[in-house]
């Protein structure tokens, strides 16, 4: 049996942030001027005007840009403005088009390789997902989104973490979610260790086209088994359990244990809504740990359509559809979720040895900038990890007698010397934060 002292107390994953989190709360009132100043713009389709300097998605990019740069100037230039771009095709676009993204990097001041991501989408659309002329307000898809990301570098640049944020304004999202597999691509290349991909695209309604109103909930999309995994991983996946413990999924889970009294995180399992798709997608084909937050109920009326009226039904993505509180509230979760992550260290690699035996046996690395882990167990039929630890150590391996492994799923997450805690890894196959590299 392998002894190690055990910790008496342990936080539960999310609970240190209470301790730290940015005191400034987001503003209904800057979000819906953030809103009506991308809805000026006319269009923001991704083909529409690059040089034009009041239409079009060169205009709203710039406009963006500048947004950001303000932002860095309040906080002492602690954001390094970046403009990632590339030449794009594809089924939507069929020339070679443009294609920037508008990205913010506030460095991290102990671990600047570990990186959370808070994105949305700039452009917007019509019916005719081609028509790059017509009038695409798109005040919620994703308007809403890139006022969230606005005011969360607005609020979150007003303190320092030990790991890297990043705020993404992405392009082409509605021509082939070509922005997000461009700022993929980039973590890529630079090795970024991404801890969290938090990407918001339609989180400012709370009407649906059926007339339910729902301001009480968001939604929180996560892949179950990793769009990465090959054929390796999904057998053993197949023998062991996983499929519901990708790093993606217990981000998700995460997040909803930061669920507040005025707003509670609704989980859906499956890696977006049926036939549609996000720009966390392309971060989860990589290996990335990525989620969707979106509105509980979404208006289908009010995105990808013209703007016009057929009856008593209005169409059209304009602004008087919008719940501008409700769209504070999903940013404070945001905030809430990105601070706790960004201060805690990263999710460590854990492996497990339970096969013919009545014992298990942990081990996992050894993770920069943690002082303890927490050990965490669930059935095989629970939705979520138990409510407080199995166990805490500051050790890197641990034995438990008379716990047979078959019946339980276990994890490990990593908590720092100022008591900020990761995201659970787990055990399971498919269950590591961390990226193989190619």
């Amino acid at each position: 049996m392998i002894r190690h002292t055990l910790i008496a107390a342990a936080l539960l994953p999310a609970a240190a942030f209470a301790q730290s989190a940015p005191r400034n709360a987001p503003s209904p009132e800057r979000l819906r001027a953030t809103v009506t100043s991308l809805v000026g713009f006319g269009t923001r389709h991704t083909l529409s005007a690059q040089d034009d300097p009041k239409r079009g998605i060169g205009a709203a990019r710039k406009w963006a840009e500048g947004q950001f740069r303000a932002i860095g100037a309040q906080c002492g230039g602690c954001l390094s403005i970046e403009l990632p771009e590339r030449m794009v095709t594809s089924a939507r676009i069929p020339t070679p088009a443009r294609l920037v993204n508008v990205v913010a990097i506030q460095k991290g001041t102990e671990r600047p390789d570990e990186v959370t991501i808070i994105q949305a989408h700039i452009d917007s659309r019509v019916s005719d997902v081609m028509n790059a002329t017509a009038d695409a307000p798109g005040a919620n898809d994703d308007g809403s989104g890139v006022a969230l990301v606005l005011e969360a570098a607005r609020i979150m640049s007003q303190r320092k973490f030990p790991t890297t944020v990043v705020y993404a304004v992405l392009s082409g999202e509605e021509q082939g979610l070509l922005g997000g597999r461009l700022l993929a691509d980039v973590a890529a290349e630079r090795g970024w260790k991404v801890k969290a991909v938090l990407n918001n695209d339609i989180v400012g309604n709370t009407r649906g086209s059926d007339g339910l109103v729902d301001d009480a909930h968001v939604r929180v999309f996560s892949e179950g088994p990793r769009a990465n995994a090959d054929a390796k991983l999904t057998a053993a996946q197949r023998r062991e359990g996983g499929e519901n413990d990708s790093p993606s999924r217990n981000l998700s889970r995460y997040i909803a244990g930061l669920s507040a009294r005025d707003l509670a995180v609704r989980q859906v399992w499956r890696a977006d809504r049926v036939g549609r798709g996000g720009d966390h997608l392309p971060f989860e084909e990589k290996g990335f740990p990525a989620v969707r937050i979106t509105v509980a109920v979404e208006n289908y009326d009010h995105q990808h359509q013209d703007i016009r009226r057929e009856g008593a039904t209005q169409y059209g993505d304009t602004i008087e559809f919008m719940d501008f509180p409700y769209l504070a509230r999903v940013t404070a979760l945001n905030i809430r979720a990105a601070a706790a992550i960004a201060t805690a260290p990263m999710p460590p690699t854990v492996t497990q040895k339970i096969a013919v035996s009545p014992d298990t046996d942990l081990k996992w690395s050894a993770v920069p900038g943690a002082a303890s882990y927490a050990i965490w167990r669930r059935r095989t039929d629970a939705a979520g990890w138990e409510a407080k630890p199995f166990a805490t150590t500051r050790a890197t391996a641990m034995t438990f007698k008379g716990l047979r492994g078959d019946d339980w799923f276990l994890g490990v997450s990593a908590i720092g010397a100022n008591g900020a805690q990761s995201p659970i890894a787990s055990a399971l196959p498919g269950g590591s934060y961390e990226r193989p590299q190619p």
